[in-house]
């Protein structure tokens, strides 16, 4: 195998499959990317057993082969080398050895065989269908604050794509859950999608998805089956099998008759919540919100560190409510608000506190209150 490569190319390809690799495993293949040089293109091929991606790159190829050399280690060099540089890889198959010249540099890897190399299965998947990479970006990134961490609820450990019943029909939703707050997004349903089986997507496979979605005029073909999930760029294809479990009926927590509506600058809510938060205690970040008529005091005592106080002028005109948040699940709720607006909706100071960006309903976000 030889061929010549663009560093700039060589460095994107091989950091989404370094990321890929598990850094502590016992399967030493496991840590390689698998090269297979073809044509006017070059595959580079990583897998932990549970996520496969490959990523095609075009390359000038002299002569057609495929390798496994050290994932991490490989994009190591890449990364130090510089900017524009033209790189060559070579393997003659016997030495056991990938050489990897570029300019005066020269580097010498230990190579595995190929064929020890694990592939992933394939799927037959019964859903197959195409969406925008902004479309797909919007349902993953505001729900994937609230996955669970926990591993005994192994089954909250990723976010659940499901087709739904929205405001306007049928919808592509993506819901998160650790148990404390809640995350619900909705978009359009894509045509094909309509007979996808409900797939829970590990944190892991969301991570690594993101790298795919920077461009916002590209398409993602998806393809869904009960035990995996692929999403594809032209030239990327990440594979993954998906969690093994029931996600709960999240319905049951998201609050429909919560009436005192409070209405706030996300932006400036967002500051004062982090401002006072300073003083809070680690432990418990609490922040207790005292509402009154067109006024927010956001209050923070800790024993240990002082007390803090900010008032907001917001838009409320219910009755006075004092209720308290643990302050992390207040920023992340509030920096997903893409509007100016935050809309509160809160039934008493125990129940559970619903937001909304603005009068948009496809984003909806649950928080369950403190005690302060």
């Amino acid at each position: 195998m030889k061929f010549s490569i663009e560093r700039g190319t060589l460095l994107k390809a091989v950091g989404q499959a370094q990321s890929v690799v598990e850094r502590r495993n016992t399967i030493p293949i496991l840590a390689n990317v698998l090269i297979e040089a073809e044509g006017a293109s070059v595959s580079f091929r990583a897998t932990d057993l549970d996520i496969e991606v490959v990523d095609k790159a075009p390359a000038t190829v002299e002569r057609a082969g495929a390798t496994t050399v050290p994932a991490v280690t490989l994009h190591e060099i890449v990364r130090k080398l510089p900017d524009g540089a033209l790189v060559e890889l070579s393997d003659d198959g016997t030495s056991g050895r990938l050489t990897v010249n570029a300019g005066k540099s020269h580097f010498n890897l230990a190579t595995l065989p190929r064929e020890d190399f694990p592939v992933m299965a394939s799927s037959e998947y019964s859903s197959n269908f195409t969406a925008k990479a902004p479309v797909l970006r919007r349902l993953f990134d505001k729900s994937k604050f609230a996955i669970s961490t926990e591993e005994t609820r192994y089954y909250l450990n990723g976010v659940y794509m499901h087709v739904a019943t929205g405001e306007d029909g049928q919808a592509l939703r993506c819901v998160a859950t650790d148990g404390h707050r809640l995350a619900r997004i909705d978009a359009a349903l894509p045509d094909g999608a309509e007979t996808m089986p409900g797939v829970i997507v590990p944190r892991k496979t969301v991570g690594e998805l993101r790298k795919l979605l920077d461009d916002d005029d590209i398409d993602i073909a998806v393809s869904v089956s009960e035990t995996k999930v692929r999403f594809a760029t032209p030239e990327i294809t990440l594979t993954s099998k998906v969690i093994d479990g029931t996600f709960p009926d999240y319905s049951r927590v998201i609050p429909m008759n919560n009436a005192r509506r409070l209405e706030v600058d996300a932006a400036e809510f967002a500051q004062a919540v982090d401002r006072v938060a300073t003083v809070s205690s680690e432990r418990s970040r609490a922040v207790k919100l005292a509402l009154e008529e067109d006024r927010l005091t956001l209050s923070v005592t800790s024993p240990d560190s002082g007390a803090a106080e900010e008032e907001l002028a917001v838009a409320y005109g219910d009755e006075r409510l004092e209720i308290g948040f643990n302050a992390k699940y207040l920023l992340e709720i509030a920096g997903q608000v893409d509007r100016e607006n935050a809309v509160f909706l809160f039934n008493s100071s125990g129940d559970p506190t619903l937001m909304r960006e603005g009068d948009d309903a496809s984003a909806v976000y649950v928080v369950m209150p403190m005690r302060v």
